[in-house]
């Protein structure tokens, strides 16, 4: 599996648009709150989650973010949904199509692991105490699983 797949491709692409796929899941406790990341790309909430790295698996990508990002083990419990139509542009310039899978997730435990410098926090929030959501992609993503209207695909 090649490491910084999104890393090479910019290196030779600059900041142009691609299409990237990304995965990533919604971590639910024990009051139906969701885990949501404070991403320190863009200083504000979304779900953990990232890009899928050549020859991975959008299971172990999801897997592998959480990890990373969270700290936490998670096991993929089933598809919450598919999004191909956003088009996402970076505070560093960089533009993505991203097309993203979506994972409800089950807590394995926990790691030794330290979390990625992208994490600047990590808290549950309730649906009627959602903090601002850093793209309306997460958003969809958030209010599907609410409404129990899911797997979905857009």
């Amino acid at each position: 599996m090649k490491k910084d797949y999104i890393q090479d491709l910019r290196q030779k692409v600059g900041h142009a648009p691609l299409i990237l796929n990304f995965a990533g899941g919604i971590l639910v406790n024990e009051k139906n709150e969701i885990l949501l990341q404070k991403r320190s790309d863009f200083n504000s909430w979304g779900l953990p989650g990232g890009a899928m790295e050549f020859g991975e698996s959008a299971e172990d990508a999801c897997v592998r973010e959480f990890r990373e990002e969270t700290g936490l083990k998670v096991k993929v419990e089933s598809l919450l949904g598919v999004s191909t139509d956003f088009i996402q542009h970076y505070p560093n310039g960089d533009v993505a199509q991203a097309v993203v899978i979506e994972f409800i997730v089950e807590l394995v435990g926990k790691t030794n692991q330290s979390i990625s410098s992208e994490t600047l926090d990590l808290e549950y929030f309730a649906q009627d105490n959602l903090p601002r959501i850093f793209n309306r992609q997460h958003l969809k993503f958030i209010n599907h699983y609410f409404s129990k209207n899911y797997p979905f695909f857009k």
